[in-house]
């Protein structure tokens, strides 16, 4: 069944918070915020997205932010969106406000919230959990039996204004420039697969290097991989993911690759593989790749079941194998900031185009032709509060 979007707290009884002085209207709305933005909407069943110069801005409940938002990253999972394809098609709420990498600057907040101020620079965990079930009780909030995902399942942040609870903001450190900040959820999901797959002094096969991958690529460097090998279709992916410090690059159509990757480790084949494709062929390439005791990690979406021969590549082999959902919250953004600070990993190739953010259906195009990688929108100046 198709996710709907869920609908913004509402604020009943209109209030001032006298601790923090934001006023509130009986909607929960910030009194001096305008009452309409420009978003990006699915606003038809068909592929492609549409501005929508008078949506209403969202109202905020107790414990939620209304932040005003300066860039927003295009991923993936908004290309499937744009381009309207089974999955997105079969979760996607038609009329829903998509997006949801972004950086911005708080400008009100609900009553009942502690330790975010209106003014700062955030980002934001755009798995919002219930905060009840099993796995948010027990830390594993990343994989909540009932996450809503901003710009799916509830509005996201392609929008001048964009409202996040508390508990999922991110404060940006302020050496971290914007258009790094606003792609901190897909850097997350890079991190996360390759520090759960433990990759210091490894040899690491990565196979499929789009915008994740060549992520994991700069990330399993910077944590002390040993040897990095890559494989993708794309040429000049393989090319950037040399650059960014694999060691070797296979092309996907050569057949012979996984028996040169372990003839390059030993005879023995990489210690970890880190599937970042989704490619049911390169899946089992990768398995059959593997040494004896691997670990693989799991990240990439296959747009169909797919068949492996497990007695072989797993149960026989004693590989470890570990399916990666988004990120650890938190303790994969206290990585990913630790990382960026200490100047080890290189985003520069990755991040290709910064447009502003009426140029969207150029980013998506790019993209498609697979002449851009990274592209990040930026959002015109949100009206000023009075």
């Amino acid at each position: 069944m198709p996710r709907t979007a869920t609908a913004p707290h509402q604020i009943t009884p209109a209030r001032k918070d006298a601790a923090k002085g934001h006023p509130t209207d009986g909607n929960g709305q910030h009194s001096s915020t305008p009452k309409t933005m420009l978003a990006l909407k699915k606003s038809q069943p068909q592929p492609g997205l549409w501005l929508a110069p008078r949506t209403p801005v969202p109202t905020i409940g107790p414990r939620d932010v209304l932040i005003a938002v300066t860039h927003a990253g295009i991923c993936g999972t908004d290309r499937h969106i744009y381009e309207w394809d089974q999955w997105s098609s079969s979760r996607v709420a038609v009329g829903t406000t998509t997006g949801h990498e972004f950086v911005g600057k708080v400008v009100a907040v609900g009553s009942g919230v502690e330790r975010t101020k209106v003014g700062e620079r955030v980002s934001a965990e755009g798995h919002i959990g219930c905060g009840v079930c099993e796995p948010c009780r027990t830390g594993q909030m990343h994989i909540c039996e009932k996450v809503d995902i901003l710009g799916i399942d509830r509005d996201g942040c392609f929008a001048q204004f964009v409202s996040v609870p508390e508990e999922n903001i991110w404060k940006v450190h302020p050496d971290i420039p914007d258009h790094i900040a606003a792609i901190f959820d897909p850097l997350g999901n890079a991190m996360h697969t390759v520090m759960a797959a433990g990759v210091s002094g490894k040899s690491v096969l990565i196979t499929g290097v789009g915008i994740i991958g060549l992520m994991a690529v700069t990330i399993a460097r910077a944590a002390g991989a040993a040897k990095i090998l890559v494989t993708d279709r794309d040429e000049k992916r393989l090319r950037i993911a040399k650059e960014l410090g694999a060691d070797i690059a296979y092309p996907a159509t050569d057949e012979n690759w996984p028996e040169k990757a372990r003839s390059e480790t030993a005879g023995l084949g990489p210690q970890v593989l880190l599937e970042m494709s989704g490619s049911g062929k390169a899946l089992r390439q990768g398995f059959a790749a593997l040494r004896n005791g691997g670990t693989v990690a799991l990240l990439g979406l296959p747009s169909k079941p797919v068949e492996i021969d497990l007695a072989n590549d797993i149960i026989f082999k004693g590989a470890k194998v570990l399916g990666i959902n988004g990120r650890l919250m938190f303790e994969t953004w206290y990585q990913v900031e630790s990382f960026l600070l200490s100047g080890r990993i290189n985003l520069q190739p990755i991040v290709t185009h910064q447009l502003p953010f009426e140029e969207f259906d150029k980013g998506f195009k790019l993209m498609q032709a697979g002449e851009a990688i990274k592209v990040v929108l930026k959002l015109p100046p949100a009206p000023a509060l009075t």
